[in-house]
């Protein structure tokens, strides 16, 4: 028995930590961020999948019997291998879930038009991820990609509230609806992206959904132990979390408060 872990290449997976605790308040928890490394969504394929796996793999020494992916890039690049490859051979029992597939599951029913957008990383957007999963379960949607090779950057830094920052989010936001008029909803593919879903909301028609992805993979999370109740008693509960990085414990501390509500004293590791 252990907690359920939590990896993001960075802070961003803060923000889908912050909502399943909201939904799944009982568990213990134990996030890793790999700061030091980060981002993730510029890098190639075989990188991502090994710092993904490597991080996956520390998680599991700490006790974790489930593992969630809180990067899109991660669940783009690496949840497949892994899934298909590596948990066969070291831990079978063990699970690794990823955050792209819960979204695309229903992200159709946001949308009237059946036209949807999607913002994420260059790693996110190369894979295909979102065209490949969405035509699966709403096939007669059109989905439309941009990819921002910025926006981590500034929002790890704070820069996303300069008026520079604003100005490339603009950008990059007005390149991806000038793909079709049509679009009604847009996926912030990227777990960092909530931070900004307030400006977007302020540059897109009031007629275009922004749609972040915590509450839907806390959803998902919570029916997925409900459906597996085996897994549910390998998830210890005493309503506790805690916090692992790859970078400076203070800096972590320090910055975790704009993605999390909670009192944040992490850990400094090396993977």
């Amino acid at each position: 028995m252990g907690p359920i872990g939590i990896f993001d290449s960075g802070y961003g997976g803060l923000t889908i930590l912050s909502d399943i605790r909201k939904r799944l308040p009982n568990y213990d928890y134990l996030y890793l961020g790999d700061n030091a490394r980060a981002p993730y969504g510029t890098r190639s394929f075989d990188v991502v999948y090994d710092y993904t796996l490597q991080a996956v793999n520390e998680l599991f020494d700490r006790g974790c019997e489930m593992v969630i992916l809180a990067c899109n890039t991660a669940s783009a690049k690496a949840l497949r291998t892994i899934q298909q490859n590596d948990l066969p051979k070291t831990g079978p029992e063990k699970r690794v879930l990823g955050v792209i597939r819960p979204s695309t599951e229903i992200i159709g029913q946001f949308s009237a038009t059946k036209t949807i957008g999607v913002l994420a990383t260059p790693g996110t957007v190369a894979s295909k991820s979102y065209e490949i999963e969405i035509s699966k379960f709403s096939p007669q949607c059109k989905v439309y990609q941009h990819a921002c090779p910025s926006w981590v950057t500034l929002i790890e830094s704070n820069e996303h509230q300069t008026e520079a920052g604003k100005g490339i989010i603009r950008q990059d936001v007005e390149m991806l609806m000038d793909s079709n008029d049509a679009i009604d909803t847009i996926i912030l593919g990227c777990t960092h992206y909530p931070v900004l879903k307030d400006y977007i909301e302020s540059i897109v028609p009031t007629s275009v959904q922004i749609v972040a992805q915590g509450k839907i993979v806390s959803d998902s999370l919570a029916d997925y132990l409900n459906r597996h109740p085996w897994m549910d008693e390998k998830c210890t509960k005493g309503g506790s979390v805690r916090f692992l990085t790859t970078e400076s414990s203070e800096e972590f501390n320090q910055n975790a408060s704009n993605y999390i509500d909670a009192t944040v004293n992490s850990l400094h590791i090396t993977l």
